[in-house]
């Protein structure tokens, strides 16, 4: 991959990035800082999976950022790691996923290191954002 590729695919997911961060994630970027942050784990967590598709940026990081800003329970911590952009630290993330697929985007409810409940892409797409907020709000209602 050239130099000039890789620089403009930064460019690119910025503004997808923010929009998460701003929204409170932390993002995850490395093998290691998964490792660090799964190792460490306490309470519960909201990992999304992020991704420069269309379903993530017209209804999947819509949809949680609402959910999380709304939410009378809510996540003790949020962190996303990037798909395709952060290679491994996604597939990391993904080990930590024991028996479901890899899907982008996706959003994964974690106690502790153990998933709870889990949105796949083909919960997300063809989906409105409020079926998405609803699924992610009564996730948190009921397993928080």
């Amino acid at each position: 991959m050239s130099m000039a590729y890789e620089e403009y695919m930064k460019q690119v997911v910025k503004p997808m990035r923010a929009e998460l961060v701003q929204a409170g994630f932390s993002e995850l970027t490395t093998e290691e800082q998964v490792n660090d942050y799964m190792e460490q784990a306490e309470g519960t967590t909201l990992v999304v999976v992020n991704s420069v598709c269309g379903c993530a940026a017209g209804l999947a990081r819509p949809a949680v950022t609402q959910a999380v800003l709304n939410a009378e329970k809510k996540p003790d911590n949020l962190v996303t790691v990037f798909a395709g952009q952060d290679k491994d630290a996604t597939a990391k993330m993904r080990d930590y996923f024991t028996g479901i697929e890899p899907s982008s985007p996706s959003m994964a409810l974690l106690k502790g290191k153990e998933v709870v409940h889990f949105i796949p892409r083909h919960d997300i797409e063809d989906h409105s954002m409020e079926e998405i907020m609803h699924n992610l709000l009564a996730a948190f209602d009921n397993k928080l």
